[in-house]
């Protein structure tokens, strides 16, 4: 019933069809014209069974119009072709039903129309067009043939279809030889479409027309290859796929029957000045030689290989660019023949200005898909030194092709790039820059550890730029890389501080940016391990810079430089806020390190933010490790500081004097130690002192000697701004302390006496003197001792109070008289106190010789004393008299030259070495051979020799004479 129903409805539309066609014809041609635009235009309606209805009109016109028709040809072919790739099926059924009855009615009449537009139809980027339209063509060349298309073809073989050798004449005769030959070019193409339904119709319409597909392949070669060259530089990829495919078809199935065709074809058609057809034609030498076989391609490469070479200096990139492919290709047939014959060239033509740039893209596109095999023959012409600014710049540009493949050639790219960048041609230096940047960037993680290598060995190398180059590619690329360089950082960091310390200023500050760019990539979260490492590392710059200079304060250059602590204080205060409480010590001594070898200059902009959390961190319950070190840390910026700590004064003030009353001993003298600098920056010292004052009456033990220690500091450097009412007060309750039964508040009590004795008014300072000459005759040898010890201080501090007292012999004779004293600290202190007299006496009055011979006298007498220790103490005050007036000392030669051979051969070590830098100075060692002669009166030669060869500076340190402990 329902086909019925539906053979119905299609009765009934053909009728109506008929109808519309008879009015059509009896309306005439004019009427016909005027409708014509709205049928076209109706093809293309939004609704499919418009356009379906349209369409299918096309069918009928030819029978009702006849040969009028073909008039309106080229206006209704386009319609009919957009409707073959229609989205409905009917619309598409309808169209190519309509395509069927043009080729029909007008296949001989109107061939030089409907051709073209089938012929354009073959290549559409649809495949349905495509389809269509192959199968369009079939229908005219079947018309033209005289077959039906109908005959069903078996087998696989291409070489024999269904046609006769008449067949093809007829299509000869009314297409023309050069006509056909570009339609079969076509068919053969789209036989290998990527769209099955494509080359099914394609291989059936080829079998049906051509009788021997080699024979007509050999006639059709010139105008397939122009089709396929044309195609394969085409902008659709689908057409370009296609044309590929057809090639590759072509040579596998044919091979060396055509090979000898188609490779002249190609390697002419670089000489196309079409650049797209030039690019085909590279193209169509990688499907060639990627189907042909090896054994195939060999008796051809006298022809390929200049092919390719030429295309890979073409002035085009993108012809370039597939003659990079063609070489890769051709790489897997010829081997090291490919690039022992191509690169060479390529090579040679950099030297020349007019193609060095097209001679280096070309290595880029060999390069870039041949890296492992070319890049060997490539670097060692380019590495070549001096580097010149096109060398440069074509290691740049392989580099940034040969990407992660460099990996296993960085020791022979990065020496030249690094040296290059320290050119003194500008040129030379920025393109070196530029290279070695790209180099950096393009490894992958396995040439990390190389790079690193090489970077490291460069800021080792001897020469300065070499260094800044290596410190500078460091930097670079830890803030530019993608890769993952945490582990890296620790050996680079620790390295670069030690750079920090370099002679050469530029590498100091390139080393210092550089550290500056590492720190920066590294997770704030990792930054505090690596207290430990840059304590390290900071200690071995430091020591580096000890030994170029003698004496002085050791500064490392890089933290001498604006912002120089910007870099590493990140980790120090994570470290400090964030860690355990080892690593919240480490960080703190680490920071005072750090302060120590900055300039003051560049630490001013650093105070506050080190001083801030310093202070947080002590005053929270960490071990007493942790705050030894803050208190450590603070002393030295107090120190170097100075007044930019002044917004912190009142809470440091406060924090050590807490930690003065703390049950660790180390905290205790840290805080006192700190306490005392910080009084030279107040303004105001009175309370403080006042506070000390009550605190030391109400206090014992330790905590006694901590704030004696704090009281000592602040006297010594804020003595001056102590009030009298004050001074008196420390007077007062310092007296009675000198005689204490503790060793150290004695020793404590009487440096501080000594101290602020050059504040005191004289009244004050003669009572002090008659009592302290009172003392030394005192039964209690505490007493005495306490006596001796202001006595030493107040030489140190004050000498010319004693020295113009009216109980300065008295006091001489009692420090005599103590040197045979049975305790023997009382001999010990007497020997420092007699030895700082005669300093005083020869530097302000020169010419008592008399006066001096006696002190003398009595130290030389300490050179016999039991103790080695009161021994040594002599040797000391007699090596500072030697190099405060050497003439001095000459003059008495004779009364300290025995005795000082003598202790040259001392049982005690400590004493035979003072002995050695003594007579260094008393004999005057270093000064000409007559000196070293003069000395052998007392000494040997041998020792007299020995000791002339000491560097005279070497004992700075021990001039001090403990005085900063012991007043």
């Amino acid at each position: 019933m329902m086909h019925l129903f539906v053979q119905g409805v299609f009765d009934m539309c053909q009728k109506i069809y008929i109808c519309i066609l008879q009015v059509l014809a009896a309306l005439g041609t004019v009427y016909f014209e005027h409708v014509l635009p709205d049928i076209i235009r109706n093809c293309s309606h939004q609704r499919a069974s418009v356009r379906d209805g349209y369409l299918t009109l096309f069918k009928y016109l030819p029978r009702s119009l006849g040969i009028q028709f073909q008039n309106y040809l080229q206006q209704a072919l386009p319609a009919i072709l957009d409707g073959l790739a229609d989205e409905n099926e009917s619309v598409r059924e309808a169209a190519l039903g309509a395509g069927h009855v043009l080729v029909e009615h007008y296949a001989t009449t109107s061939l030089p129309l409907l051709l073209p537009a089938v012929e354009d139809g073959i290549f559409n980027d649809n495949w349905r067009i495509r389809q269509s339209s192959v199968e369009l063509l079939g229908d005219l060349l079947f018309k033209v043939a005289g077959t039906s298309g109908k005959a069903l073809l078996e087998g696989g073989s291409d070489d024999e279809g269904a046609s006769t050798e008449a067949q093809g004449r007829a299509i000869i005769e009314v297409l023309g030889r050069d006509k056909r030959n570009e339609v079969l070019a076509a068919l053969y193409m789209v036989r290998t479409d990527v769209s099955i339904s494509v080359r099914q119709a394609a291989l059936h319409v080829w079998k049906t027309i051509v009788a021997n597909t080699p024979k007509t392949l050999k006639e059709i070669m010139p105008v397939l290859m122009n089709t396929l060259i044309t195609s394969l530089a085409s902008s659709s990829s689908e057409r370009r796929q296609v044309a590929g495919r057809s090639l590759g078809e072509l040579v596998r199935k044919l091979g060396e029957r055509v090979l000898p065709l188609i490779i002249p074809i190609l390697s002419k058609g670089l000489n196309d000045p079409n650049t797209g057809r030039r690019q085909g034609v590279c193209i169509g030498l990688s499907e060639v030689m990627g189907s042909a076989g090896k054994s195939q391609l060999l008796s051809f490469m006298d022809e390929l290989i200049p092919t390719i070479r030429t295309a890979l200096c073409d002035n085009m990139p993108e012809v370039r660019e597939s003659a990079g492919l063609a070489f890769s290709t051709l790489y897997k047939s010829a081997g090291l023949q490919a690039i022992d014959e191509i690169v060479p060239t390529l090579l040679h033509a950099l030297e020349d200005d007019q193609t060095s740039d097209t001679a280096l893209d070309g290595l880029k596109q060999i390069l870039s898909v041949r890296t492992t095999a070319v890049l060997p023959h490539i670097l060692p012409k380019l590495v070549h030194l001096p580097l010149s600014a096109f060398n440069a710049h074509a290691l740049g540009a392989l580099a940034e092709v040969a990407g992660p493949g460099l990996n296993f050639h960085l020791g022979t790219i990065l020496p030249a790039l690094l040296s290059a960048m320290g050119s003194e041609e500008k040129d030379v230096q920025n393109l070196a820059k530029e290279a070695a940047e790209t180099v950096a960037l393009v490894i992958d993680e396995e040439g990390v550890e190389s790079l690193i290598s090489e970077l490291l060995k460069g800021v080792g190398d001897s020469q300065a730029s070499i260094r800044r180059s290596s410190s500078y590619l460091i930097g670079y690329f830890f803030k530019n890389s993608k890769l993952y360089l945490v582990d890296e950082a620790p050996n680079i960091i620790s390295t670069l501080i030690i750079l920090l310390s370099d002679s050469d200023p530029s590498t100091v500050v390139v080393a210092w940016e550089a550290l500056s760019r590492v720190i920066s990539s590294v997770p704030k979260e990792v930054l505090p391990s690596y207290v430990k490492l840059v304590r390290d590392a900071v200690s071995t710059s430091r020591d580096r810079e000890r030994r170029k200079k003698k004496g002085g304060p050791i500064l490392i250059p890089g933290f001498c430089l604006p912002k120089a602590l910007q870099p590493l204080l990140p980790i120090f205060l994570q470290g400090l806020i964030s860690g355990s409480a080892e690593l919240r010590e480490q960080a703190a001594l680490g920071l005072g390190e750090l302060i120590e070898v900055t300039s003051e200059q560049a630490l001013k902009e650093f105070v506050i933010p080190i001083t801030g959390p310093l202070i947080r961190i002590i005053g929270d319950r960490f071990p007493w490790q942790v705050k030894s070190a803050i208190l450590s840390t603070l002393s030295i910026m107090i120190r170097k500081g100075g007044m930019a700590l002044k917004p912190f004064l009142p809470q440091l003030q406060t924090t050590f004097v807490k930690c003065l009353q703390d049950s660790t001993r180390t905290v205790r003298s840290s805080a006192a130690l700190a306490l005392g600098k910080l009084s030279a920056l107040s303004t105001r010292v009175d309370p403080l002192v006042g506070d000390l004052l009550s605190s030391l009456q109400a206090s014992e033990g330790g905590v006694r000697e901590a704030i004696l220690t704090a009281l000592k500091g602040v006297i010594k450097h804020a003595g001056k701004s102590v009030g009298s009412a004050v001074r008196s007060r420390v007077f007062i309750l310092l007296r009675d302390l000198i005689h204490n039964d503790d060793d150290q508040v004695r020793i404590s009590a009487a440096s501080i006496l000594g101290i602020i004795s050059q504040y005191m008014e004289d009244a004050q300072l003669t009572d002090l003197l008659q009592e302290l000459s009172s003392l030394l005759s005192s039964p209690s040898w505490s007493a005495r001792h306490g006596s001796v010890l202001t006595i030493k201080s107040m030489l140190r501090h004050n000498p010319t109070a004693i020295c113009m007292s009216p109980f300065f012999q008295s006091i001489v004779d009692d420090l005599k008289e103590t040197l045979k004293d049975e305790k023997f600290p009382l001999r010990e202190t007497s020997t420092k106190a007699l030895g700082r007299l005669v300093l005083h006496q020869i530097q302000h009055e020169p010419l008592s010789s008399t006066a001096h011979l006696d002190i003398l006298s009595s130290v030389v007498s300490a050179l016999h004393d039991d103790s080695s220790e009161v021994r040594r103490r002599a040797l000391s005050a007699l090596k500072a008299v030697a190099k405060a007036n050497p003439s001095t000392i000459l003059a008495h030669i004779s009364v300290i030259g025995p005795s000082l051979a003598e202790c040259l051969k001392d049982g005690s070590t400590p004493v035979r070495l003072a002995a050695e830098r003594c007579a260094l100075h008393v004999f005057q060692l270093t000064k000409g051979t007559e000196n070293v002669q003069g000395a052998q009166k007392f000494i040997t030669g041998l020792d007299a020799r020995r000791l002339s060869k000491y560097p005279e500076l070497s004992d700075d340190s021990e001039d001090s004479e403990d005085d900063s402990a012991s007043g």
